[in-house]
């Protein structure tokens, strides 16, 4: 199995290439990441699209390439192939240039974004524009040198990327007619849509580059970035069924003092009644628990209760046929309950055929996955910026604060691990650059006009948006704040609103704001100078 921590394919991104669920070997699901849900899979009529005056057009899966710089702040570095999807299908001339990269993954299941199946589809539509996919830098194919060493990643930076929309946009020449004469501003309105990651990404880069995208639509935004995140846990307890909730905390508490303060009788008792006696660790015991709430981030307003978190807290909280009233059933039913439905059914979801020490021990360095530097590894290019720039480390929270996950598992857990992804870059665990990224992107601070965001109430990520219960964002006609009860990044997929009438009412809102901004764009004069590089921080 392969290692990780809160790493990998999302869960929906997975059904994008129709992917088995995968695990990590602490027990994390491929899915615990900040990452937007592909539309389901494209068919074969799909792809095939026609343009306003009925001509065929190349189909959606059609890949294009883009000479991208490596290094922004060195030119003459070189370039390297950038991969992009695009189509015209509702292009009029004049209409804007609705821009999205899928962030942390490989850019080929996203086609789907092209159309109006997405909220990008639904503005390109309205707006009579043209959409383009644009895969991220160290991710799928868009690799500068072909693999993923340190010496690579040193180019994979937040600001890199935001340089890589700058320069594409300036400098691209789309496949279309007038394909040449698209320049932001100059020529040509251009929309940022982002969600989850790439949503915060829009965000950063219309702080950064404040002239260069007319309008920003930024779906479940993690724009504040965040060292100890246990507040990713908080959505879920908030939302989850109550009864499931008061069982969930009642076992938790109980985990952490018997593997705090009890004797080894009632350690190992404990760890068996998971099927995890000879993990070594008791932090791997209790956080790979964790892996029962991270299912909660498959949900979406579609799959409503019939998703694999609601199968768990249908076996804790259904006995004999009679369910569990809001107290739950206490501990003892709890923790028998859970061991039983963990050890028939979940396990081995979790590990297949995997010894449960390869699988959900995570101190054993010498993991293959930990130095994995092929291409296409796309963790590890996710785990470059979790240790670099971003955090996001899902632990326990505070102490008299409610716990659905253990306590045990603290932000020197994770940084661990980088020590063992990057040991040239980082001899001895240290904690990423939060503090960078927030002061340089403005995190929970933004104020940019014309960026609209979008968020979920039962989003997992969303107290690291702009609609965390701490912040202190307002919600202006200039730069909207649209909260539906959907899940993560529930608004971008079209379908969504048809069956969470609030989630429809967040998409109906942005076409609204993004009309009006728009129709109000007026081509300004060229700059008299081209491109010139961004200077290399200090």
């Amino acid at each position: 199995m392969a290692p990780g921590w809160r790493l990998a394919s999302a869960l929906l991104a997975l059904a994008a290439s129709g992917a088995a669920l995968a695990r990590l070997p602490d027990g994390r699901l491929h899915g615990n990441m900040p990452r937007a849900p592909a539309v389901p899979p494209l068919s074969a009529d799909d792809l095939v699209v026609t343009d306003a005056s009925g001509a065929a057009l190349p189909p959606l899966n059609t890949t294009y390439l883009f000479d991208q710089l490596i290094d922004h702040t060195n030119p003459k570095l070189g370039t390297f192939k950038q991969r992009f999807w695009t189509t015209w299908e509702f292009y009029e001339k004049g209409g804007p240039i609705v821009l999205f990269t899928p962030g942390e993954v490989n850019g080929a299941g996203y086609t789907g974004y092209l159309t109006n199946r997405t909220v990008n589809g639904q503005i390109a539509q309205q707006q009579k524009g043209a959409t383009i996919v644009l895969e991220h830098r160290f991710y799928g194919n868009s690799t500068p040198f072909g693999n993923l060493e340190v010496s690579s990643l040193r180019f994979h930076t937040i600001q890199q990327a935001i340089d890589d929309l700058e320069y594409f946009a300036n400098n691209v020449v789309l496949p279309m007619p007038g394909g040449d004469a698209v320049k932001p501003n100059t020529q040509a309105p251009w929309v940022l849509v982002g969600g989850s990651y790439s949503g915060a990404l829009t965000s950063w880069a219309m702080v950064n580059k404040p002239n260069l995208f007319r309008a920003g639509y930024a779906s479940s935004a993690v724009v504040e970035a965040i060292l100890d995140y246990w507040g990713y846990f908080e959505p879920i307890r908030q939302f989850m069924p109550k009864n499931c909730s008061a069982d969930v905390e009642a076992v938790i508490a109980h985990v952490d003092k018997v593997f705090t303060s009890g004797t080894k009788a009632e350690i190992d008792a404990l760890k068996a009644n998971w099927g995890m006696q000879d993990l070594t660790h008791l932090d791997d015991v209790a956080g790979s628990l964790r892996n029962n709430l991270w299912d909660w981030q498959s949900l979406s307003p579609d799959t409503g209760s019939e998703g694999q978190f609601f199968q768990f807290c249908d076996a804790l909280e259904v006995k004999n046929g009679t369910v569990a009233p809001a107290s739950g059933f206490g501990l003892e039913h709890a923790l028998t309950a859970w061991g039983s439905y963990w050890n028939s059914t979940y396990l081995k979801d979790v590990c297949g055929k995997t010894d449960v020490v390869d699988c959900l021990g995570s101190y054993n360095s010498s993991q293959t996955y930990y130095s994995d530097t092929s291409l296409g590894n796309d963790g590890r290019s996710w785990e470059w910026i979790v240790c670099t720039q971003v955090g996001f480390l899902q632990d326990g929270p505070p102490q008299n604060h409610p716990a659905v996950v253990t306590r045990l598992v603290q932000p020197s857990y994770d940084e661990r691990q980088c020590t063992y992804f990057f040991p040239e870059a980082f001899p001895k665990p240290t904690a990423p650059n939060v503090q960078f990224v927030n002061e340089a992107y403005k995190g929970w601070n933004v104020s940019i006009d014309r960026l609209f965001f979008a968020n979920g109430q039962r989003d997992p990520w969303r107290e690291s948006t702009v609609s965390a219960d701490g912040a202190t964002t307002r919600s202006t006609n200039e730069q909207p704040i649209a909260v539906g009860d959907g899940f993560h990044c529930s608004d971008l997929i079209t379908e969504n609103g048809s069956v969470d009438p609030t989630v429809l009412a967040v998409q109906q809102r942005s076409l609204t704001f993004m009309k009006t901004w728009l129709e109000g764009f007026k081509p300004s004069k060229p700059a008299k100078r081209s491109y010139s590089p961004r200077r290399k921080s200090t």
